[in-house]
């Protein structure tokens, strides 16, 4: 559950490395995005040689969160970070980087995500 001005960690390999929520795109006047929702963020930190630059606006899909989301079968899933993905345009669900670092949760494959899945190493 991340709101506008959230800090998120970058888990690709884009060379961004903290991204900063600035808007929640097509849910109306809603404060939250969860687990699988793309969000429009800031780019805060980022290496110097990477495919995006500090300040630069760009579109991620959020694959973990450190507050707990309930699933179907009425388990939970909970990380301890919050992180996103970044993608490659306003309307393309494929990633920008060509690896994605740590675990994501399902819902990212059950969004439509499934490129993001597949470079994951673990899918919870």
């Amino acid at each position: 559950m991340l709101q506008l001005r959230s800090m998120l960690n970058v888990a690709d390999n884009t060379g961004a490395k903290k991204v900063q929520v600035i808007g929640i795109p097509k849910k109306g006047n809603r404060k939250y995005a969860y687990l699988g929702e793309i969000i429009t963020g800031v780019v805060k930190q980022a290496l110097p040689y990477g495919q995006v630059k500090s300040s630069e606006i760009v579109k991620a899909v959020i694959v973990r969160t450190r507050k707990e989301t309930r699933r179907k079968d009425g388990s939970y899933i909970r990380f301890d970070e919050n992180a996103c993905v970044i993608l490659e345009g306003p309307s393309s669900q494929e990633p920008k980087g060509t690896r994605v670092f740590g675990p994501i949760g399902k819902e990212i494959k059950d969004s439509g995500f499934n490129k993001i899945a597949s470079l994951a190493s673990e899918v919870y």
